[in-house]
């Protein structure tokens, strides 16, 4: 038996609910979303004598990372749902009113009844490398932009913009430096990149983030979880005789990764022999180009958590028959 904590999580604060074991009663508060936050949530946590601990929050963008990070590192059971089941079970009680003390509570009411799996937090070095390649994600968008502007920006403006640019080319090259001196000094990631080196199609900018999500100890214990948490998996809405839509991505995961993976499936499909292979495979199948393009970024995540998960290099003959 043991406490359940739901967290309705948002960009400055945190929706608490806190059920006592074997009962409906629960005591609510609010926290900021921030490290100080985190620590009146423990002080309130110890001041109801909670010692085992069930907590649930929703998987909203990169918000509820750290406090998942914070009570999983002070020993507590952390789940990390998605939040189409989250909605699904609140229809599925008739839930009509949404707030956020409500969604605390329906989340609470998930992990009570439902027991999701546990959330497994990613290691100090990996928390490192994913904060990096989100910084050099972030940096390069800017870059775009300033970029963009650029190109249609009046005299008076066009210097400002230059310098920023050759700022940013510069803060990106440094953070790329970074990301690879990273790698190095942690001989498992080090042997990890090696590995994914061997993919044709993979490159620098890919393989760091595929290691962040991806690396160290295996979190999944299939591909197909794998390809799942990146949005890869493919989503079929079939009914009867009327309804008969067409196979798309599900896209209910990480788009950081499947951004990173759209270039190297190009690059795949058109400059590499296993690549192609598999391209005109599935074009001779009827398949359409974006279709096509779909298949190839999971089958690069694929093959990425099989050369992982073995520990040898990819292998091209086992992809081009």
């Amino acid at each position: 038996m043991r406490h359940v904590l739901g967290i309705d999580v948002s960009k400055a604060k945190l929706d608490v609910l806190l059920r006592e074991p074997g009962s409906r009663k629960a005591r609510s508060k609010v926290v900021k979303n921030a490290a100080e936050g985190f620590a009146e949530l423990k002080r309130w946590l110890d001041k109801h004598e909670v010692t085992e601990l069930h907590a649930c929050m929703e998987a909203t963008g990169t918000y509820w990372e750290p406090v998942a990070e914070y009570l999983a590192d002070a020993g507590y059971t952390v789940s990390v749902v998605n939040p189409a089941q989250i909605k699904a079970y609140g229809a599925s009680l008739q839930v009509r009113t949404k707030t956020d003390a409500v969604d605390a509570w329906l989340i609470a009411e998930f992990c009570a009844t439902q027991s999701p799996a546990p959330w497994q937090a990613p290691s100090p070095v990996l928390r490192e490398l994913r904060a990096l390649v989100a910084r050099r994600d972030a940096l390069l968008e800017m870059r775009t932009q300033e970029h963009n502007r650029y190109l249609v920006a009046q005299a008076a403006v066009r210097e400002g913009i230059r310098a920023h640019l050759e700022h940013l080319d510069e803060a990106i090259a440094q953070i790329e430096r970074t990301i690879q001196d990273h790698i190095d000094n942690d001989p498992g990631l080090k042997s990890q990149r090696e590995l994914l080196d061997s993919i044709p199609g993979l490159g620098n900018k890919t393989i760091p983030l595929l290691l962040a999500f991806y690396g160290g100890p295996l979190r999944f214990a299939s591909a197909r979880q794998a390809g799942a948490y990146a949005g890869l998996d493919p989503r079929q809405r079939q009914s009867g005789s009327s309804v008969n839509g067409k196979v798309r991505l599900s896209k209910i995961g990480h788009a950081l990764v499947r951004k990173a993976l759209y270039m190297p499936a190009m690059v795949a499909t058109t400059k590499t022999a296993w690549g192609r292979a598999f391209k005109a495979r599935l074009a001779a199948a009827g398949k359409p180009p974006m279709v096509i393009l779909g298949a190839m970024m999971r089958k690069l995540l694929y093959v990425a958590f099989g050369v992982l998960k073995s520990g040898k290099p990819f292998d091209p003959t086992l992809h081009t028959a």
